[in-house]
């Protein structure tokens, strides 16, 4: 039975990631699941230099999922290659290295650092604010899309993946576009900007009053948007949002995802990755399928 798949030139072991942001850089979850046994391990977004993130509360809780304000606080690109990529290096999986911004000499600077190192793809969150236009997304309108993926493609010795934010009107439109920019693949979705009140307070849940929407609550929106993106493009696709088991990740395969990563499902079992691997091929035995990519975008 073969679990293997071919993500823009790099063979992963099977189709199954993590999600940015929910998993750090593996460390916090060595004891839980075993690094080698996932396809790739994606990264917290990393920028040129350390960013402090958004002030607290930064997290809530809420019906299906969870909504999050973090403001991609990470330690910069310098330390995340001497202590983060040193300790994935371990692992017998591949390395996914999610790259943020706030313009586009900024992503252009990481990925340069990251050029010779062992990470094997880049994923671009261009769900940052552009400072430079305003503070609207990168990620949300396809000129941007487009142009910073071309800029971002001549810096870049890995293969370049752009994750797609879902607040947007057309996501096949950027879909295209990131395609147009030469990238190598796309992720999506992002989150869903949302918001929650703490009615008892009478005051916003959040310091940043709204935040990105994650877990189940996203999921039927989710796999609508990979389905639909899959079939505008033709470089593949990792699929994402609200994924908690293997029929979850299965639902995005057959949609036309090439790769899954599950996040938020990460904060409640920290084994889910290794369980949803299992599950796949627990899935593929009981109906005699003997190779997982015969039900990419099978649908």
């Amino acid at each position: 039975m073969n679990m293997s798949v071919n993500f823009a030139g790099i063979e992963m072991k099977n189709p199954v990631t993590t999600a940015s942001g929910t998993f750090g850089s593996g460390m916090e979850y060595a004891d839980f699941v075993d690094l080698s046994k996932l396809g790739a391990v994606t990264t917290k977004g990393v920028a040129n230099v350390a960013w402090p993130g958004n002030p607290t509360p930064r997290i809530a809780e809420t019906y299906g999922g969870m909504i999050n304000a973090i403001g991609l606080q990470n330690p910069g690109i310098d330390t995340f290659i001497k202590r983060d990529l040193e300790f994935l290096n371990k692992f017998d999986t591949r390395i996914i290295v999610n790259v943020c911004g706030k313009s586009t000499g900024d992503y252009c600077e990481v990925a340069e650092k990251l050029s010779d190192t062992c990470a094997d793809l880049l994923e671009i969150n261009i769900s940052c604010p552009n400072v430079k236009e305003g503070g609207i997304a990168f990620g949300q309108n396809a000129g941007a899309v487009e142009k910073i993926t071309a800029e971002i493609k001549k810096h870049a010795a890995q293969p370049v993946v752009m994750k797609l934010s879902p607040n947007v009107t057309d996501i096949t439109e950027m879909a295209k576009a990131a395609e147009s920019g030469g990238a190598d693949g796309i992720s999506l979705i992002n989150t869903i900007t949302g918001m929650k009140i703490d009615v008892e307070k009478r005051c916003f849940a959040l310091a940043n009053k709204t935040g990105g929407l994650s877990g189940p609550a996203i999921r039927p929106v989710a796999v609508r948007m990979v389905y639909q993106a899959s079939h505008a493009v033709n470089i593949p696709v990792i699929g994402m949002g609200g994924i908690t088991c293997a029929e979850d990740a299965l639902e995005f395969i057959m949609a036309g995802a090439s790769m899954v990563a599950v996040g938020t499902a990460n904060f409640n079992n920290p084994s889910v990755t290794e369980d949803i691997i299992n599950g796949i091929e627990k899935y593929m035995r009981k109906h005699k399928i003997s190779d997982i990519n015969d039900l990419i975008g099978c649908v």
